[in-house]
This record gives structure tokens, sequence and C-alpha cells, in this order.
């Protein structure tokens, strides 16, 4: 039998799928905050990228106890924005053994709607598959594949740092957020039109999971009843109601948060909010297959 992984390097977080002839063996996720401050300064931190790169060495050292025979690692946003992505590059061969791929923002939209849609029926397509990330967030649309794609340089993270800088959020700050926002989705109608086309919308990521998560009130996290949930629109905006209005301290208190993504939800809320609302979005299935899973599948 085949053992491969795939290692996905984001803005906010560095992911784990060990995969066994398409059944999944593990599959671990760490928040490293790779994309710290790149926006501002163009660079990553050296801490971000120590904090990253030693999440890897343990993760060499899961997949050397499953026996992982091929590996493919991809970087994503941060890396993109970085003009010193080199020393992360480097850091990351030594300690997994094989050089990151620097994915485009379409590439991620693709491998992110392979994974999402693999276990999916075909007639509840078209979807829509939005995978909101630290520092962009990518759009795909199709059925049985991808049929285009777009990204935009908007994520938990990126906003974040860039408009919500009082804990709990300002009025003005979050009402900037969203503007902005606003003005991205405006570019993805005008250049992927088929997103309004779409009938199935499938959020991704660490966003949409905490929502469901938070709307579920569950504790501890459990996969099986986070995937493939239909969240209607009215229990995401009551979500971000909710999260928005409080301090970080008190988004802690909501079963379901996990504390390192307490301070940068309300950013992705944001994005899923504003989007729900945009392209008049009634509900959106939440999917914890994505680009792991198109990474994995690829893997020959």
């Amino acid at each position: 039998m085949s053992v491969v992984a795939a290692i996905d390097c984001g803005t906010n977080s560095t992911r784990l799928l060990v995969s066994e002839e398409g059944r999944t063996v593990e599959r671990l996720m760490r928040i490293t905050r790779l994309g710290q401050g790149v926006d501002a300064t163009g660079r990553l931190a050296s801490e971000a990228i120590d904090r990253t790169t030693a999440v890897l060495t343990g993760y060499r050292q899961v997949m050397d106890g499953h026996g992982v025979e091929r590996v493919r690692m991809t970087a994503t946003s941060a890396a993109r924005d970085a003009e010193n992505r080199e020393d992360f590059f480097s850091a990351a061969s030594a300690a997994v053994g094989v050089r990151p791929e620097l994915l485009s923002g379409l590439e991620e939209g693709r491998l992110s709607f392979a994974g999402a849609t693999a276990d999916l029926d075909p007639v509840d397509g078209p979807f829509l598959v939005v995978d909101i990330g630290g520092g962009s967030t990518e759009f795909a649309v199709g059925t049985d594949e991808c049929e285009g794609a777009a990204s935009i340089d908007i994520g938990c993270v990126r906003l974040t740092e860039k408009f919500l800088l009082h804990d709990p959020p300002r009025a003005d700050e979050l009402s900037a957020c969203l503007s902005v926002v606003q003005t991205y989705l405006d570019d993805v109608a005008r250049d992927l039109p088929a997103v309004l086309a779409a009938k199935t919308f499938v959020g991704l990521a660490g966003t949409v999971s905490t929502v469901a998560a938070v709307e579920l009130g569950r504790a501890a996290y459990d996969r099986d009843a986070v995937h493939h949930l239909e969240l209607p629109r009215e229990a995401v905006e009551d979500v971000f109601r909710t999260l928005a209005t409080e301090t970080r301290a008190q988004r802690l208190e909501n079963p379901g948060m996990e504390a390192a993504r307490a301070d940068v939800i309300v950013g992705g809320c944001c994005v899923l909010v504003k989007l729900m609302r945009h392209f008049g979005l009634g509900t959106c299935l939440v999917s914890e297959a994505d680009i792991l899973d198109g990474l994995a599948a690829s893997i020959r």
C-alpha cells in the first residue's frame, strides 16, 4: 500500500494529511501564523519561520512513523507576498526533506475544489467552493471539475492586522473591513461570473469550521459533526454578531472557539458573512475536506 502525505503551509496554520490509498491515516493542524506582519513588512518574521519549522520537524516524525513514501508540501499567500520566502523554503526543506511548492492563488483554488467536492454528489452542482485563508481567499466553481477560479488578497489575518485594531473591534473598524471585502467581491463577480449561478456553496478552512463549532456549541472538535453541516446564513450572522462584540477573552468562553484563532476569527467572519450577503447565499455547506485532500489525491 502506498502511504503519501500532503502539507499545507498557510498564512495562519500549518497542516498535515497522511493518506493510504485514499484513506485518511492522520490529519493534524497547528496554528503557526507564518504570515505574522507580512502584509505590513513584506517579509516573513524570523520567529514565524521558526514556529512553522518546528511544527514541520514534528510532522516529519509523524510521517516517518507512518512509513510515508511521498510528500507534497505547498506554501500559499504569506510566502507569495514575502521577499524572503527562500529563508522559509530552506528551513522547511531541511525539516521535511522536500522543497515547498509556491502555489498561485488559482492553483490553490483548483486543489481546494478537488478536495472539497470529491465526495459530493454532482447533482448538487455547480458548486462554489470558497477557502477563507489567513492572507487570501480562493473561489472555485464547477461541477465534476473546477471550471474557473479566482483569488483575492483578503483573509482573517490580513484583515485583522490592517483593520481590526481594538479588542473588541470598533464599529468603524468593522465597517471599513466589510467595505473592503465588498470591493474585492465585486471583482470576483466581474472576473468569475459563474459564482452567480452556483447551486451549492461549500465553505472551507478554519473560519468556517470555527463558526460551525461555535454554532453547535461543542467544546471539543468533532470532525464528523462539522463535516457537511449545513449552516444557514442566519446562524452565520448570529455567530458573527456575537464574536464581533466580544473581547478575545470573552470569545474564548464560546464552546468550539480555539484559543489560537480567537484574535483573527472576526476578520474571517467579515469575509464569510459578506460573501453570503453579496451573492445571496442562504446556506453554507461546511467541508473539512479541502486543499490537503486535493494535494494528497494528486500524488502519483
